[in-house]
């Protein structure tokens, strides 16, 4: 029978971008394993070189998780649907007693559409007077969350971000405006919430979250909302609230897909019961080098604002034990339900991780070792160089490993093969011929030199920075993007 395979945006490059694929199946393992043998690239992203299911992907059959059902075994009708779903990174108690607070005159009128509603009154407005949220990070997710948390009432709002405002970002991070590009965003932020509503306090840390700093930092705090766009930091943030017993409003972007979900490890699973491990480093793209649609962190950041005060309210049904998914392009949300891992190495019933640790470490990737410049000269070459080169005219073959759109925008010239393709097509260029590979800030590009270096190619250089240096050191006519 004939099952459909709904396909997220990062693995549609080794799907020839289909995003929903029919394949003929009896169980869910039969399923899995026919659509690999249809795109045979796609098998070392889901499976293991032992040939296990990995960690970091999750198979859902309607809106279960397999791994609660029989597993692999699963038998499937023809009206079902699996997902795949790999990583993309009650009530709060409050210090202050909310019958201790009171609202002015002025505040009365400022949230009087909140005070009519039943369910909020002058008790709930209380309670978001009274709560403290903090926020990890101040870029896409965090703008619509800023925004309609200070709109909202809460009385503070920490802000965790060390970051300037720069022309990339005000495509989507609304909270900032073209007068803010070089500002630190902590600073525009706190502008911005502090316009829409002086009687909200805003603290902010121009920090990096690391482990030594969020404990004492989420301590301070009711709810933590992860705004993050790396996997080290939302593991991070995921274990840090689980030791403190804090509740996580969860949410991711891509393209056009998008995750929402609150974990609570004192009611429902945490991040690590769906995610255990990362995926490689590479495999998923940052939104810098795979793209986002502006709106869509606005709809996402906004259910995390919605998220947030419901569970500050104790209202409503918060998303614990539930992960949302939305595709823009469709227009489509789909509801899986999650489950508490009993395994789980930190939230589970025998936990192993009791404290925090290094998460670069664990999410694979390498600290920069002390470099050797005689390695560094065989491996990598500067855009001063091949500048010098290009203009005498030596035969240097250059392969631009970007989307074929980033190469409409602004090129060096060559031959596009973009990453994801490069396994497959890497048979189209001579290996005895020096090449420069090249992406936009040289770190897919580095992944292409080291996998064709892998299959014999003697000659391969990686241009450090990318077109991005190029431009900034070489030519500034050509676009930045």
């Amino acid at each position: 029978m004939s099952i459909k395979i709904f396909i997220p945006t990062p693995l549609r490059p080794y799907t020839d971008r289909n995003d929903v694929v029919e394949v003929d199946a009896v169980t869910v393992d039969e399923a899995i394993q026919n659509l690999t043998k249809k795109y045979t690239q796609l098998h070392q992203h889901l499976y293991s070189e032992s040939g296990a299911l990995r960690s970091y992907v999750n198979i859902y059959l309607n809106d279960e998780d397999v791994r609660y059902l029989d597993k692999g075994k699963t038998v499937v009708r023809e009206t079902d649907t699996i997902s795949i779903v790999p990583s993309i990174a009650g009530g709060v108690d409050t210090e202050v007693a909310v019958e201790d607070l009171e609202l002015s005159k002025d505040e009365i009128l400022r949230y009087s559409r909140h005070l009519i509603i039943p369910e909020v009154g002058l008790t709930g407005q209380k309670k978001l007077k009274a709560a403290r949220v903090l926020m990890i990070g101040a870029g896409g997710l965090g703008s619509p969350l800023g925004l309609y948390l200070a709109a909202a009432g809460v009385g503070k709002i920490g802000i965790v971000d060390f970051d300037v405002v720069d022309m990339t970002n005000l495509q989507r991070q609304i909270m900032h405006s073209t007068n803010d590009i070089g500002r630190p965003k902590l600073d525009s932020a706190r502008e911005r919430l502090t316009g829409i509503n002086p009687n909200v306090t805003i603290e902010s840390y121009n920090d990096r979250l690391t482990s030594e700093n969020a404990l004492d930092l989420f301590g301070e705090y009711d709810v933590i909302v992860d705004g993050t766009d790396n996997f080290p930091t939302r593991y991070l943030v995921n274990d840090a609230c689980v030791i403190t017993g804090k509740p996580n409003v969860y949410g991711s972007i891509l393209r056009f897909d998008g995750q929402v979900s609150v974990f609570d490890a004192t009611r429902g699973p945490c991040y690590r019961c769906l995610y255990p491990a990362p995926p490689p480093p590479g495999l998923v793209p940052s939104c810098a080098e795979g793209g986002v649609l502006g709106v869509l962190p606005g709809i996402v950041g906004t259910l995390q604002a919605l998220e947030t005060i419901k569970l500050i309210l104790n209202e409503g049904e918060p998303l614990i034990g539930r992960l949302i998914l939305f595709d823009a392009l469709k227009f489509k949300f789909r509801e899986l339900k999650l489950r508490k891992n009993p395994d789980c190495p930190i939230c589970g019933e025998n936990p192993t991780i009791h404290e925090l640790i290094d998460y670069e470490e664990f999410c694979g990737i390498r600290k920069e070792p002390e470099r050797d410049s005689r390695i560094e000269e065989k491996t990598e070459i500067s855009v001063e160089e091949l500048k010098t080169r290009l203009d005498l005219g030596e035969g240097i073959f250059l392969l631009d490993v970007r989307e074929p759109q980033e190469y409409e925008l602004v090129n060096l010239g060559g031959m596009l093969i973009p990453l994801p393709q490069l396994q497959k097509r890497y048979a189209e260029l001579d290996p005895s011929r020096e090449i420069i590979v090249y992406c936009k800030s040289g770190g897919r590009s580095e992944r292409a030199a080291d996998f064709l270096r892998s299959r014999g190619f003697g000659r391969v250089r990686n241009l450090a920075g990318g077109i991005d240096t190029w431009t900034e050191k070489i030519d500034p006519t050509l676009p930045k993007y």
